[in-house]
């Protein structure tokens, strides 16, 4: 019986996890497993938005592959997935083709911009480690240009940020952290700068406990950020913005706006004509696309009901990183013929920092974390997931000890 070709498309953290897992469990004779990716590192998406604010450098997000991948047992090809095509189990790529036998599909996601005009031009996003460092420089470009020209421009000093989720609110935490240090290095009173938050929703963190919401806009309205709730984008300028609230349209002059109010599956998936739900696929309890019994779905691109809810689970690392298990215990289980298990979420809790010193959570039999306790929480949090992915050696290199400041 001839190898069969296992084929994880994309290195993010359900892509990444189900790779390392099948390296443990497969050995170089049960399989080829080949891992496809753009970028020949696999970077923590939930530290972007540092890396954007820059209060932490991108190499700390960066993981080389090869650091936790061993490259004896898996096949790396960095190259960019262009099309998928399931009726001929094969994969095109910019320079090349693959087949596969069993295929994971962990391609991440894409900013889902609904149609606003002008923010495709205008806005940046969250998307990645070359989006997030770009968004740092254009910040500090602005501000060291600010005392450049002879009139003054303000829109230079206006930073908007679209969306109050948590993306959003993660990312003006580190802002508030931020500000003050570039205005000292570029000599701007920090009076002047504006942080402004727009939310469509009546309040920021919508799902989060209300008195999470409030400890955590106080703690940022505390540090300039400026929140406006119930208000919707209507038009993104290359200098500033337009929100409608209660029937008025307000216009904010700004050089920098920043959209984080919502994500998509890549839209590779819904043009390779697997069914989808509003762009991603909704699996099977086995994680396996609907029709095709060689097709595993993980990450931001699948979609689980949550049975509680009737709600879809949100696209966090966490469940990313739990349908690894699953998806990794399935794709050996088909390649030798087992019976396959069904993906159980068990949402352990959820943690948003507010900047590098404060934070809120919910653990634990909703157990409430404020401020410090919930800022170490989120440490812990982060620093487990990279003991699972690379053990010591890579905790020891990336990750977050910085629990007393």
């Amino acid at each position: 019986m001839k190898k069969p070709n296992i084929v994880i498309l994309g290195a993010g953290y359900g892509g990444i996890m189900t790779t390392v897992k099948l390296q443990k469990s497969m050995g170089v004779n049960d399989a080829n497993i080949t891992l496809v990716n753009k970028n020949d590192y696999h970077y923590q998406t939930t530290w972007l938005h540092e890396n954007a604010a820059g209060t932490l450098h991108h190499d700390r997000t960066r993981i080389p592959i090869k650091d936790v991948v061993n490259m004896s047992k898996i096949n790396f090809v960095q190259d960019t997935v262009t099309a998928i095509k399931p009726d001929e189990k094969k994969v095109k790529l910019e320079n090349s083709e693959l087949s596969y036998d069993i295929l994971v599909i962990g391609l991440g996601f894409e900013a889902a911009t609904f149609g606003i005009p002008g923010l495709i031009e205008n806005a940046f996003t969250i998307g990645d480690i070359n989006s997030s460092r770009l968004i740092r420089e254009h910040i500090e470009y602005n501000f060291a240009m600010y005392h450049n020209e002879k009139e003054k421009n303000q829109a230079r000093l206006n930073i908007v940020v679209g969306g109050g989720g948590f993306t959003g609110i993660e990312f003006v935490g580190e802002l508030a952290n931020r500000i003050p240090e570039l205005c000292k290095e570029y000599d701007i009173d920090k009076s002047l700068v504006r942080i402004i938050n727009v939310e469509g929703a009546p309040t920021v963190l919508p799902g989060f406990d209300p008195q999470l919401v409030e400890y955590a806009m106080n703690s940022l309205e505390s540090r300039g950020v400026e929140f406006v709730t119930g208000a919707m984008l209507k038009d993104c300028k290359p200098d500033s913005i337009v929100y409608e609230k209660d029937g008025k349209q307000v216009e904010v002059p700004t050089l920098t706006t920043v959209w984080a109010a919502g994500v998509r599956a890549n839209s590779i998936v819904e043009k390779s004509g697997i069914e989808t739900n509003r762009g991603k696929v909704e699996v099977r309890n086995d994680m396996r696309a609907p029709g095709y019994d060689d097709i595993f779905v993980i990450g931001d691109c699948a979609l689980i009901m949550n049975p509680e809810n009737g709600r879809p689970y949100p696209p966090t690392a966490q469940i990313a990183i739990q349908e690894s298990y699953t998806v990794a215990h399935n794709v050996k289980a088909l390649a030798e013929g087992h019976e396959l298990e069904g993906f159980e979420a068990k949402i352990l809790g959820t943690v948003a920092s507010l900047g590098h010193t404060d934070a809120i959570g919910v653990v634990l039999n909703d157990r409430k974390l404020f401020g410090w306790k919930a800022t170490v929480m989120k440490k812990v949090i982060d620093n487990r997931y990279l003991l699972k992915l690379g053990g010591l050696g890579l905790l020891l290199k990336k990750g977050k000890f910085n629990i007393f400041y």
